[in-house]
């Protein structure tokens, strides 16, 4: 559930295959001015660890901060990403996302964001990436999109997809455990090698949706 443009390569790759082609073509998404970063990569290394019951409490709390600078700007907040998945390994990084009307409309959120301390770090078409500083020591990523987009969609569905489906958690954890041991030094390798198993998962959960009755409003 990376960028939409990286997709346009995935299809039929291994976990390598996917890993060498997101690197490939983000350079040259990054060259073409589609994608525009406004930092260096950290150059940290991919660690997972143990769910830690802590992490919910810690998005509580940046939540509260972000809705308060935002205001109604932020359609919703979500806890999104393996951390919001009770009993998942995962890295120790809490992942937000904002649903706004408008994402290109960056007067309305950014200042607002930044000042909390998450500077912007990346923008693409439909999303905004902001994240703490390298090296910090609790690490914040924030992902600005659009209301009512596949993106908002998705990341939704496959958190609750996890959490209501152990056995489908249990083998995420373990993808996750051998792509951070292969791809310990490349964190864009580590995130779209796991797109077959997101990919694989995202078709279940769609049809565990209709079952279910499943819509973002639920979620």
């Amino acid at each position: 559930m990376g960028s939409k443009r990286l997709e346009e390569t995935w299809e039929g790759l291994t976990a390598d295959g996917h890993a060498r082609a997101a690197n490939e073509r983000w350079a040259a998404l990054v060259a073409s001015g589609e994608v525009q970063l406004f930092a260096e990569p950290t150059g940290e290394s991919v660690q997972v660890v143990e769910h830690d019951q802590a992490w919910p409490v810690r998005f509580d709390d940046i939540r509260t901060r972000l809705a308060d600078a935002l205001g109604v700007t932020a359609v919703r907040i979500d806890h999104v990403g393996s951390t919001a998945v009770p009993g998942l390994a995962a890295k120790p990084v809490i992942d937000l996302q904002i649903s706004v009307t408008d994402v290109d409309d960056e007067a309305a959120y950014r200042a607002a964001i930044e000042r909390l301390g998450y500077p912007m770090r990346s923008r693409e078409p439909g999303h905004r990436y902001f994240r703490t500083p390298p090296r910090t020591l609790h690490r914040i990523q924030i992902h600005v999109c659009q209301a009512g987009s596949d993106w908002e969609r998705e990341h939704l569905l496959f958190r609750d997809y996890l959490r209501a489906h152990p056995d489908a958690l249990s083998r995420y954890a373990a993808v996750k455990h051998g792509l951070a041991e292969r791809y310990g030094d490349d964190r864009l390798g580590y995130t779209e090698g796991k797109t077959p198993f997101i990919r694989n998962a995202l078709s279940q959960a769609e049809e565990w949706a209709r079952e279910a009755g499943w819509t973002v409003d639920r979620a």
